[in-house]
């Protein structure tokens, strides 16, 4: 049966539409910066970001500013194909005269050297430090960097587009119109003068059948490797799949209650072997209970809207940290074994430099500021003091 078309079919965008109004805000908007930028994370929406635009400087569709710097935010905790992948896309811009630069955390902010070195707990919903210490930060020092470098403001761009987030929508929506941008013409945010970088998100009006389209024909007709990508994602691009609109964030992701971003890898064949990674996200639940923290008694702290109290669980002591550092090399020892017994790709959760560090801060008794390791176990039985500073004793004395 024929298909009935509703009314407003037609106007829908089809992906050549998309790339007309893509072009459109790159020439208009490129054209007032001599230096470009572009932030590449290695998902999905980053990956058809970068790959277009090389592609339409390299067919002439977009004239190429005087400097184009591709930056990878290297988290160290992407999954395995996604990195890879992300690899390969920097190596072949490369090859085609492309800029690249891989940012990573600063050695003492990456992800098992801050917890297991310092003692921060992992990150949760009510304290997520992993976002500014392992992208944020290293990201803006390096965008600080490349503006010294230039001598002026540069153009940012982005892969920020519709649909992925309520939260981004939301934002979206109320600057759109700002500085006589709008959405079908990308999105353009301007700062001061002074700033380091005007943003411009080009692919903002794209569905995400757009993206799975332009990453497809990407691999096949371009020769970036983003095949691998949509089979991270969960789906055969060229099987007529319907487009899945997923996301995906870091390995063991312990802010999620479930990691469907691993399930949907490692339920493939080919990445099955990864499946000792599913042991992170509960050693993340556990290490943060009170037997592996210290806690402080007595001392009194308030944040700007609410009293926090005077007995409250602090950093991973060092016994914790010695146990987890043992957890996590297991993980890490059973991928690898099943790895090298079939041929595949070994990880790296800790690396040599960072396992050397981790000791060495643990070594070092570190702990975060305010906190010096003679604090009380977070198990152990204390009486509790009341917002007045009087003491509630305890009812029993710990057997």
């Amino acid at each position: 049966m024929a298909r009935t078309l509703s009314l407003f079919e037609e106007d829908r965008l089809t992906l050549p539409k998309s790339i007309e109004l893509s072009v459109e805000s790159l020439r208009h908007y490129g054209s007032f910066y001599k230096h470009w930028a572009i932030a590449f994370s290695g998902g999905k929406d980053s990956s058809a970001t970068v790959t277009l635009i090389a592609h339409l400087i390299e067919t002439g569709q977009v004239p190429k500013p005087e400097s184009l710097t591709v930056l990878y935010a290297d988290t160290r905790q992407e999954l395995p194909p996604l990195h890879s992948s992300a690899m390969g896309i920097l190596e072949e811009l490369r090859k085609r005269g492309f800029e690249t630069r891989v940012v990573l955390p600063e050695l003492d902010h990456r992800y098992f050297v801050y917890i297991l070195g310092r003692g921060v707990p992992p990150p949760s919903n009510t304290f997520r430090w992993c976002t500014p210490k392992l992208k944020v930060m290293s990201m803006e020092r390096e965008l600080e960097a490349l503006r010294q470098e230039r001598g002026e403001k540069f153009l940012m761009i982005t892969g920020v587009r519709i649909g992925e987030s309520a939260a981004r929508d939301q934002r979206i929506a109320v600057s759109c119109t700002k500085d006589g941008g709008e959405c079908g013409q990308g999105w353009f945010q301007h700062s001061s003068s002074g700033a380091v970088a005007d943003t411009l998100a080009p692919i903002v009006h794209w569905r995400v059948c757009h993206v799975w389209d332009w990453l497809l024909h990407a691999d096949l007709e371009l020769g970036f490797p983003t095949f691998e990508i949509a089979r991270v994602y969960g789906q055969d691009v060229s099987d007529g799949e319907e487009p899945l609109n997923a996301r995906t964030g870091c390995i063991g992701c312990p802010l999620v209650q479930k990691d469907a971003a691993l399930d949907r890898l490692i339920a493939q064949p080919e990445w099955a072997y990864l499946a000792p990674l599913h042991k992170l996200r509960p050693l993340y639940w556990e290490i943060r209970k009170p037997q592996y923290r210290l806690r402080k008694h007595g001392e009194e702290r308030k944040s700007a809207t609410k009293y926090i109290g005077r007995n409250r669980l602090g950093p991973l002591h060092l016994d914790a940290r010695r146990w987890m550092l043992e957890q996590v090399l297991g993980i890490q020892a059973e991928v690898n074994e099943a790895a090298r017994s079939l041929g595949k790709p070994e990880l790296n959760l800790i690396n040599d430099e960072e396992l050397a560090r981790i000791e060495e801060l643990i070594a070092a008794n570190t702990y975060p500021e305010r906190w010096d390791g003679t604090e009380h176990r977070g198990d152990e039985w204390l009486p509790d003091i009341l917002p007045d500073g009087s003491i509630q004793p305890l009812l029993f004395d710990e057997i």
